[in-house]
């Protein structure tokens, strides 16, 4: 059995202790050793010298990318061999939704490599890496989240893109379920805005409504959270929206419908004070 190496990583960000280090020697090191375990003509040496290389100065999604970069340049110039490789390295998915600590980011960098490489043909001789790049990041998002990476197909290839997390709608993984709701949320922090779906939300709205009463709290803040979005580009479609819901709401839409409109209540709303109250908020 291969005894694949994840950094050790705080539980919770630290105060004195940025972010970025989560990319550091030491993941870069775990990352060389477990490919070494399964692709025998890799040379560690060579892809830690490339990450490590002028990596101090940058934050983490640049830290990504960049050991994405370095991943590139040593894993097999297809796309699809390549992240075949990476899968093989994966360890368990998570069983928990809360309390994850952050560990899980050293799964960062193989995201961004599915992102940046997975999308164009000519990184994977010249075959549509599509099919490959979605299944990469269905694997990624059970022990991370594609939440970041799934961004780009959607703002390259919405259609089919939107398609393929509606066929993720009845997954039994939890994680799987979020990212249908996640990675389209139109104004995801950290994630690149998807201009397409602040313009016009509708498309994502089967979504919600397939995941409204999902039995996960971790899904169900989702939804909350991107109706928050809407909410914020499209105010009158969101309450519209949540005044549908409310009929025949149990607890747990309602916990949904006062966290979607806690912003614009906040600011002073009078519709969304209204559906905070008649959800049980104060």
């Amino acid at each position: 059995m291969h005894a694949f190496r994840t950094p050790v990583a705080p539980s919770s960000i630290q105060k004195d202790n940025p972010i970025k280090f989560l990319l550091d020697a030491e993941a870069i090191d775990c990352l060389a050793h477990n490919i070494a375990l399964v692709h025998s003509h890799f040379d560690p040496q060579v892809f830690k010298t490339l990450a490590i290389t002028n990596i101090a100065a940058l934050g983490i999604m640049d830290r990504s990318a960049h050991i994405a970069a370095a991943l590139k340049a040593t894993l097999p110039a297809k796309f699809s061999d390549a992240t075949d490789i990476l899968l093989n390295t994966l360890t368990p998915p998570n069983v928990h939704t809360e309390r994850l600590g952050l560990s899980v980011f050293f799964y960062l960098p193989h995201t961004r490599f599915v992102a940046e490489y997975g999308r164009d043909p000519q990184h994977n001789g010249g075959e549509d890496p599509f099919d490959v790049a979605m299944r990469a990041q269905y694997e990624l998002t059970r022990r991370f989240t594609a939440e970041f990476s799934i961004r780009p197909f959607l703002i390259h290839d919405f259609e089919r893109t939107l398609n393929q997390l509606t066929l993720w709608l009845d997954d039994p993984d939890p994680h799987v379920r979020r990212l249908c709701t996640e990675g389209c949320r139109p104004r995801l922090p950290w994630g690149a805005r998807i201009p397409q779906l602040i313009k016009d939300p509708r498309p994502t709205l089967p979504i919600l409504e397939a995941l409204k009463n999902d039995p996960s709290l971790y899904v169900r803040r989702s939804v909350a959270n991107h109706l928050g979005d809407i909410a914020k580009d499209h105010p009158e479609l969101a309450f519209e929206l949540c005044e549908r819901w409310l009929t025949n709401a149990d607890k747990d839409l309602k916990w949904v419908i006062r966290h979607a409109v806690r912003h614009p209540a906040k600011q002073g709303h009078a519709t969304a004070i209204a559906l905070r109250k008649a959800a049980g908020g104060r």
